[in-house]
């Protein structure tokens, strides 16, 4: 089977819940950190084909409220979405979970525990 991925940064809740949730299920999978290992701009286009760049950019978190001054008046599209993901790593809703068949972005529990199922 082939390995699911948790991306995110470890100091994170939900990135924590839904690493726990995966150990506690007895699911393997690779953590890949934002801060030591970033992203590349080739991934973040694939994602935001899967889900789209509005799910992807957090706007709610501290990053955002940092950095949002600066694109006032500014129309965010999916160009824009990806180089401040790019720039700054945790402006990426977390955590993201790959895997066969599989792409969640944000912990949800109930859809972790159906992953071996």
């Amino acid at each position: 089977m082939e390995k699911i991925i948790v991306y995110g940064i470890p100091n994170c809740d939900s990135v924590k819940k839904a690493m726990d949730c995966l150990k506690n299920n007895n699911i393997e999978f690779d953590f890949h950190n934002y801060k030591k290992e970033g992203i590349n701009k080739k991934t973040l286009v694939e994602w935001c084909k899967q889900v789209g760049w509005e799910l992807l950019l957090n706007k709610k978190g501290t990053t955002w409220k940092k950095i949002s001054p600066q694109y006032e008046g500014i129309q965010i599209n999916q160009k824009i979405a990806i180089d401040i993901m790019l720039e700054n790593t945790s402006a990426i809703k977390r955590p993201v979970i790959i895997g066969p068949k599989l792409f969640l972005v944000g912990f949800d529990e109930e859809k972790i525990k159906l992953i071996n199922h």
